[in-house]
């Protein structure tokens, strides 16, 4: 191996390690609010519940709503400073909720953090593509994506043992302050060239609209294969957002286990199988891409699809050994998907437009998911019971699994279009 390639893989392996730190700290701010939430209703600031649930919900519209922006910026210049600026004004952001007076100020801060994680979650994953090439892309996002389920199991412990100890306000500035100290690290990152990794025609391809320009993202919606993509990923978030909502509450409510104890026994399961599924996920993908170029779409549909009837086990049993056991191949199916299919999302496109597709991804998957599951659910068992109401998940498992192997088929047909006009 030369010298310049090993540089190259060490800039591509920090770069990997650096985005992976971030996005563990994104998901473990995410969640110390959760941690905090019983002493934030009985503080000084007597918030409802009503009020609870909106500073997550603020947290998610405004993430939601930037993420367009951040894409068009992601595509049209430097990617390492956006993110490093991102990552300082969420970090910033959370420390300043430790100082809110009043439920105005918190959710202005927690709005605030939507903002700083809009840059990163849209232009990291441009960014970290460029620095792998296809055949282990699938293995780097899922390195990337492990740390979605420890930040969030941290985010529980790191919020609920600093409160415990020094109150909510500590808390917060606790998850708030590796985050400026990493924003330094990511503004120092190597910017390769868009395409760097690319060895085939879709890296020559010129786009049908200028780069960063809103024209990309009128073109990502005539993309049957992106959109087929992006509409399993919103139902596979409206599942695991509606499950991660409501398990406990349900475990608790339709199984007779007591909180704490499904709780723990939620979070538990959700970090192994994360971890793992994830991981294997990846590999998997990489190693299935030697037989399909569509070997992401094909191995997490399949995959999702075996997921349906564990799902619905777990939330059908009445017989604790068959739920848990059920719910934990379930989760571990569900997490398989994670790597390759945000691999997908990067690869379905251009280079020069990967920013605005994972930004109008990120849009649709919480618009369309886990900004309304927990209501829908909600609100049907307010119809009927909650053990009816979580049914649902099941189903949205079983859509995006026929979704994606659908896009599958979809670029199958595509690819099969353009090598019939390059051989014209």
């Amino acid at each position: 191996m030369s010298d310049s390639s090993r540089k190259t893989r060490r800039a591509a392996t920090v770069s990997l390690a650096v985005l992976a730190g971030v996005n563990l700290l994104n998901y473990l701010d995410r969640y110390v609010v959760s941690a905090v939430l019983p002493a934030l209703k009985r503080g000084p600031l007597r918030l409802s519940d009503l009020q609870l649930g909106t500073l997550m919900s603020g947290f998610l519209i405004v993430y939601m709503l930037a993420a367009p922006l951040f894409g068009r910026l992601g595509d049209r210049g430097s990617r390492t400073r956006p993110i490093a600026i991102g990552v300082f004004l969420w970090s910033l952001a959370t420390g300043l909720s430790g100082l809110a007076r009043n439920y105005l100020q918190l959710l202005g801060a927690r709005a605030a953090v939507g903002i700083g994680e809009a840059a990163y979650g849209t232009i990291a994953p441009a960014l970290l593509a460029d620095h792998f090439p296809l055949r282990s892309r699938g293995r780097a996002f899922a390195l990337f994506n492990m740390a979605i389920p420890v930040g969030a199991a941290l985010g529980y412990i790191v919020g609920g043992l600093v409160e415990a100890h020094y109150g909510w306000r500590a808390a917060f500035f606790v998850a708030g302050l590796p985050g400026l100290a990493l924003a330094a690290w990511v503004w120092r990152l190597p910017d390769p060239p868009r395409g760097a990794q690319e060895t085939d025609s879709l890296a020559r391809a010129r786009p049908a609209a200028p780069a960063g320009s809103w024209q990309v993202y009128a073109k990502l919606l005539r993309q049957p294969a992106y959109v087929l993509t992006v509409l399993g990923y919103a139902a596979y978030t409206f599942a695991l957002g509606g499950m991660a909502f409501w398990m406990p509450t349900f475990l608790e409510q339709s199984r007779g286990v007591p909180l704490v104890a499904a709780t723990a026994g939620f979070g538990e399961i959700v970090v192994v199988t994360g971890f793992l599924g994830t991981f294997a996920g990846g590999w998997l993908g990489d190693y299935c891409l030697k037989f399909s170029p569509q070997a992401y779409l094909w191995l997490s549909g399949w995959i999702t699809l075996l997921a349906v009837p564990a799902t619905y086990l777990a939330l059908a049993s009445g017989i604790p050994w068959v739920f848990y056991g059920a719910l934990t191949v379930a989760e571990l199916l569900l997490f398989m998907s994670s790597g390759p299919i945000n691999a997908v999302i990067v690869n379905l496109v251009t280079p020069v437009e990967r920013a605005c597709a994972v930004a109008l991804s990120v849009f649709a998957i919480h618009a369309l998911g886990d900004v309304i599951s927990p209501s829908i659910i909600g609100g049907i068992a307010d119809a009927s019971s909650l053990a009816t109401a979580v049914l649902i998940v099941p189903v949205a498992v079983a859509l995006c699994a026929l979704l994606w192997l659908f896009a599958a088929r979809a670029d199958r047909l595509a690819q099969r279009e353009t090598n019939a006009l390059s051989m014209t």
